[in-house]
Formats: structure tokens, sequence, C-alpha cells
């Protein structure tokens, strides 16, 4: 199972209606990585106009203009473009968002935080740019990973604990939709009770703590930068947790989990659930694995 496949190429493809253009933005800002790929996973690549900087998936959409980071902007670049519609991300962008309607510019923000709200995402995306029949065939497409991952997960021997780092310091753990995919691929988080709270301040966690419930798997992902092993594992009194003691402490790319869209259900959730299958000495489900770079010590067999 490869991932989403483009229904109609990199362009815009015929929509499900006699006209697939009246009434539906053409010029399409995105300010994060999710929408775009959404867009271009619908066949209606060729609609946008404006990207993120930190936007890498697909590639090819790194030929468009780069005009933010992620909270901030260059207005005038955006302007310069005018776009009919930005799609903007949670509360983090509402600066942006403000900015842009005082300037007259309309935008949608998404605020999508677990599994079923990022494939709401998607079917949102779809209605707005008129692919409903291609939103519903990709979101059908999609469950189906998300199935298929969770049924092979049924074969472990057991749920290894697991921590997933999301930042380093502080240590920021729990965010909800990695949490349900950690589940999914096979895994329990060992702070299950962070991830009713959306703003990464209120998912603090002490590092004593994490010694406490002893995780038996450590997966980081620092939005970013490349996570450093050895920091993690010096951390005083870290040896002694399971995870460091028998060297399971691996990486997952933040471009491939820490964006709420199509990456972190396909790419994202097989590098969990490979990961989980490696230290259970269990070789993944063949349909399943990786399509992208894993973490090199993951050991999977050759095809």
């Amino acid at each position: 199972m490869n991932g989403p496949e483009v229904i109609h190429g990199g362009e815009a493809a015929p929509a499900d209606e006699p006209d697939p253009v009246a009434g539906y933005p053409r010029r399409i800002i995105c300010l994060t990585e999710e929408t775009t790929e959404t867009l271009y996973l619908l066949g209606e690549g060729s609609r946008i106009v404006g990207i993120s900087g930190y936007t890498v998936r697909p590639p090819e959409a790194r030929s468009k203009p780069k005009v933010s980071a992620f909270i901030n902007a260059k207005f005038d670049k955006i302007l310069a473009l005018e776009p009919d519609l930005v799609f903007a991300f949670s509360d983090l962008q509402a600066g942006i968002a403000s900015e842009l309607i005082k300037r007259g510019v309309a935008v949608f923000t998404f605020n999508q935080r677990s599994v079923v709200e990022i494939l709401q995402m998607i079917q949102t995306v779809a209605r707005i740019v008129g692919a409903i029949d291609r939103g519903r065939a990709l979101v059908r497409r999609l469950q189906a990973e998300l199935d298929a991952v969770k049924a092979s997960a049924s074969r472990f021997s057991h749920r290894p604990r697991v921590f997933f780092e999301e930042w380093k310091d502080p240590l920021i753990s729990g965010i909800r939709w990695v949490d349900e995919l950690i589940e999914l691929a096979g895994g329990e988080t060992v702070f299950p009770d962070l991830r009713k709270y959306q703003s990464a301040k209120d998912r603090v966690v002490q590092p004593d703590a994490v010694i406490a419930r002893d995780p038996e798997v450590i997966l980081g992902s620092w939005c970013g930068v490349k996570v450093n092993k050895n920091f993690i594992c010096s951390r005083p009194g870290w040896p002694a947790i399971s995870a460091v003691r028998n060297r399971h402490v691996y990486e997952v790319k933040s471009t491939y989990i820490l964006q709420p869209g199509p990456a972190s259900l396909t790419e994202g959730l097989r590098q969990i659930h490979a990961i989980l299958a490696h230290v259970l000495r269990i070789e993944p489900d063949e349909r399943l694995r990786p399509d992208e770079s894993i973490d090199p010590d993951v050991t999977l067999s050759k095809t």
C-alpha cells in the first residue's frame, strides 16, 4: 500500500460538476504543508500560487513562490499574488490571518488535531475546490490504510510503551494525532492524558516523569531540527529507561508526522509501525513498508 496516489496528476483535474472552475477559488495560498499536499493529491495543484517555506511535500510544490514561515508571512508578496483564498492553520497563525483579513484577503483557518479531524479537513478542502467525489475517494484510501495498519498491529505480541518527544527543551509530548497514530501502529503512549490539550505549553512534561513511566520506545521528532539521540540518552537518569537501555530511540522526521495532513496518515504512520515491528522483531506487512527514508537504526528486510 504505497500511499495516496494523485487522482488526476499535478494539474487541475476535471471537477465533479460540469463547470470545474465557476464559483471555486482559482488562486490559493497555503501557509502550511498539509493543505498543499492535499490539493496536489486531489489533482488541484495548479490552483496553488504560494506556499510555506517549510513545504517539502510533494517535491514539485517547491517551485511555487514561498510566502511564509509558520508564524510570520510576507504580506506584500501575498497581496502581489492576488489570492482569492488563503489556507491557514491554528491559533499560531491567528496573527497572520488577522492581518490578511484586514487587508481584504479571504482566509480559511483549519484547526485539525485528531485523525478524524484530518480526514474532515481533506474533505473540506475538496469541497472548497469543487472536487467532492475525489475528496471522498482520497479519504476512503486513507481510511483503508489506517485500517490495514491497525490490523497488522494486531499481530504484535504486546503493545510497547512509547514516549513521543515533540520537542527537547522543554520536553513536549502528547500531540493528539500523533498519539492516535502510535496507538493505531501498535503502541501505547505513556502520557495519554496530555492529548486533550491543544497548546504545546500545556503538554510540557518533566524528565523525571518520563523515567517513572519507563517507555520501551522513544520516538523523537523535533520540528525543523534533526533529533540528537545522544542528547536524549544522556539526560540525567535516562540511561535507566528501558528504551535507552535497549537502544530503542528513533527519529521520525517532522515532515512525516508533525503536519496534520496526508503525510502523517501515510508515511508517518508506516514509519511508526515499522519501528514498533522492528522493536518486537516482527517483519511489517510488505504493503505497509515506508516509502521514504526511515531511521537508519531500523532494520527492514530487503524487497
